[in-house]
């Protein structure tokens, strides 16, 4: 019996110590696994590089139980100049472990080429005519220029275009040609867009040129109407129509203004580049004194007192530059319109008058604008008309901005020029102190040599110079 206990002591005993050591083992191997860093690849075990392309090798990040992070990267760059292949080899040592991953990188010609197509993925053609091919390029990444390399196939109502570069990259592009004509027409107005014409002045037709792209001749397709009543002042259009022959339309129209003409035997006095204090309310006690009106095209200078009393006082006024900077207002179409617009407003806000009466500066025949921008004059010319404004320039110049530059002296270059076979636009102004002192005397020749005088506004035919630029 005692033996018996002994020997299920002993054996106890050795359970207990075998267990023991199973378990040490167990919790060592856990240990030593859990302490192991987790190494992994930050790329594919197998990278695909386009040769010529910049590699930038992402490496191999090595995890800790603690969350602390490593990434180990090549020491050597990757170079993509040339086909080639990479085995890459990273390790990693700290102080119990030593790790070796790899992985492989390929460097090859991956990109396909690119053909560029002149003009659309979709042509239309003339029905009446062969699709004629409206060309391409095509260009490799490592071939450079392979354009003669492109091989080009009609399929019906396609044009297929396939190339391979020397690596066998093929690229493919189809362009859609579709035998129907679908351009409108163009017309081009015979003459000038806007035309005035004095009361009663029989309207002349100057046609319109018609140009298409299928059809070579369409002028019995146009159609001419008009609502002109030359016997009333007025705005009016002539609408030109035309269709081709697949009844693409187009039209266009001329603008036609009907107005009161210029008088001969009238003084029409203009004044530039004011108002001024000292001079412009001197001159708006002798027109008035006088019982004269006049036009003065303005500046954003002077007093607003100025602008209204020029207004209330029954004279036209106009506008003709905020900055009178030619190198500013005249470098481009926007550059005008925004300096136009300053006056604009101003005029409108002090008076409530919403003017349309320009003068350029310098005139619409000036010449320096062409220092600045090539054609603006011809530009603008046109635009200001097609914004509604009406410009108006002058057949006698005064001399105040130049050579008369004294009351006698100006007296004389104002009474030798006027007429009375013509109307006289004065181009003079009202900054000028000479101006002012030589007006008086001025309208008082005038007056006793039967002249009479007027002012311009949007319902008289306006004077226009020649343009030069």
């Amino acid at each position: 019996m005692l033996k018996k206990k002994i020997k299920k002591r002993r054996v106890s005993k050795g359970k207990y110590f075998i267990n023991t050591i199973i378990i040490s083992v167990l919790l060592l191997f856990t240990i030593f696994f859990l302490f192991i860093p987790k190494v992994s690849l930050n790329a594919p075990l197998k990278e695909i590089v386009n040769i010529n392309s910049y590699y930038t090798d992402k490496g191999i990040t090595i995890s800790d139980i603690f969350g602390n992070k490593t990434v180990v990267k090549l020491m050597d760059k990757i170079k993509t100049n040339k086909n080639r292949d990479y085995n890459i080899n990273y390790t990693y040592k700290n102080n119990i472990f030593t790790y070796h991953i790899s992985k492989k990188v390929v460097v090859k010609d991956i990109e396909k080429p690119k053909i560029k197509l002149n003009g659309d993925l979709k042509v239309y053609y003339c029905p009446n005519s062969e699709y004629k091919e409206q060309g391409f390029t095509a260009y490799d990444n490592v071939d450079k220029d392979i354009t003669d390399k492109v091989k080009v196939e009609r399929d019906k109502d396609k044009i297929i275009y396939r190339v391979f570069d020397s690596s066998g990259n093929k690229s493919e592009v189809i362009r859609k040609i579709i035998a129907k004509d679908v351009d409108s027409p163009s017309i081009t107005l015979n003459g000038d867009d806007n035309i005035f014409l004095s009361l009663n002045e029989p309207y002349i037709e100057d046609n319109v040129t018609i140009n298409d792209n299928c059809d070579s001749d369409l002028t019995s397709n146009i159609k001419i109407t008009n609502d002109i009543d030359n016997t009333k002042v007025g705005d009016y259009k002539v609408t030109y129509k035309v269709s081709d022959n697949s009844n693409n339309k187009s039209k266009i129209i001329r603008n036609v203004k009907v107005r009161e003409p210029l008088k001969p035997n009238t003084i029409y006095l203009t004044f530039d580049d004011g108002p001024r204090d000292g001079t412009t309310d001197v001159i708006l006690d002798i027109l008035k004194e006088k019982g004269v009106k006049a036009t003065f095209f303005v500046t954003n200078n002077g007093s607003a007192s100025l602008i209204k009393r020029i207004v209330d006082e029954g004279h036209s006024i106009g506008i003709h530059t905020a900055s009178h900077k030619y190198d500013i207002i005249y470098a481009s179409r926007d550059n005008y319109f925004n300096d136009l617009e300053q006056v604009h407003r101003r005029i409108y806000d002090i008076t409530g008058v919403d003017t349309k009466l320009i003068r350029f500066p310098g005139g619409s025949s000036n010449t320096i604008s062409k220092k600045y921008s090539e054609g603006i004059m011809s530009t603008l010319t046109r635009e200001v008309l097609n914004e509604g404004y009406q410009y108006y320039d002058w057949n006698i110049d005064s001399g105040d901005a130049s050579f008369a530059t004294n009351p006698h002296k100006l007296y004389n270059s104002v009474v030798n020029s006027i007429s009375h076979d013509k109307y006289n636009v004065i181009l003079m102004h009202d900054t000028k102190t000479y101006t002012r002192d030589a007006l008086s005397s001025i309208i008082d020749y005038c007056l006793s040599n039967g002249y009479s005088f007027d002012s311009l506004d949007i319902d008289t035919i306006p004077l226009r110079q020649k343009v030069n630029n």
